[in-house]
């Protein structure tokens, strides 16, 4: 578990953070007219924040060369 958790902590890191953002989000923006698919609920709000947040952050991880 702590092997995978050091492997894994920079897409782990930006999970959480774009959850707390899709959070946010929603609280502060959010929609009014509850009409919007993603804004409307603060479920799919913060499961969007979150899937965002992991592949930006999956994306920043430098590739190892095997040769």
């Amino acid at each position: 578990m702590k092997a995978l958790l050091k492997q894994y902590w920079l897409p782990l890191l930006g999970v959480l953070i774009g959850a707390v953002g899709g959070y946010l989000y929603w609280r502060f923006v959010g929609c009014s007219s509850g009409t919007c698919p993603i804004t409307a609920s603060p479920w799919t709000s913060t499961i969007w924040g979150a899937a965002i947040g992991g592949l930006l952050t999956s994306s920043l991880k430098k590739e190892t060369k095997y040769d």
